[in-house]
């Protein structure tokens, strides 16, 4: 099998179903934001694991997202044999933030991306996320199809991935970036 089929020249691409659609069009760029996260998320873990239960539950992740694009490319809603993210998958991510919580202190003030390498990857995992669950709610919008499941799971990723990040940075010892409001800074001269 050859890995270019010279199908997409015209700046279209083939959906599940058959369907040829804009590269542009709300579903590509939705399941594309969904694709990038999960080549952030493989960039984390290239990075270096959190810990075992979090490097597997970040590699569970990485196989659900691609479920999920596989889910959101299908325009025609046809079974594709795969298992599709379901309300135990948002709980799972709710335990797994609770549990990484359990090892930080309380959050008093909101924190910049950064610190560790690890958590700066987590933040910029969290942000495209982010960008890929405002896709999906605006293919949502646009008329499609689209379970409320998808939105929780990306919605409950980010949070997660949040957290991961200030866990990174904990356990490396360095403390999480807080925003300083331009108002509370100290001015010089």
């Amino acid at each position: 099998m050859k890995i270019y089929t010279k199908t997409g020249d015209a700046g279209q691409t083939g959906l599940f179903g058959g369907d040829r659609v804009s590269k542009a069009s709300a579903r590509v760029e939705a399941y594309g934001d969904v694709d990038e996260l999960n080549s952030v998320l493989g960039i984390v873990r290239a990075e270096g694991a959190i810990g075992g239960l979090f490097d597997e539950l970040i590699a569970s992740i990485q196989s659900r997202l691609f479920d999920l694009g596989a889910e959101l490319a299908n325009e025609r809603g046809k079974d594709l044999g795969i298992p599709l993210v379901d309300e135990d998958d948002v709980v799972a991510m709710e335990h797994a933030i609770d549990h990484a919580e359990g090892e930080l202190a309380p959050l008093r003030t909101f924190v910049l991306p950064g610190g560790s390498k690890l958590a700066a990857h987590l933040h910029l995992a969290r942000t495209v996320c982010r960008r890929a669950e405002r896709r999906v709610v605006a293919l949502m919008e646009g008329g499609a199809t689209v379970r409320p499941e998808v939105i929780r799971y990306l919605n409950r990723l980010s949070d997660l991935l949040f957290v991961l990040a200030r866990l990174a940075n904990h356990r490396a010892s360095i403390a999480d970036v807080p925003w300083i409001g331009r108002g509370t800074q100290k001015q010089s001269g």
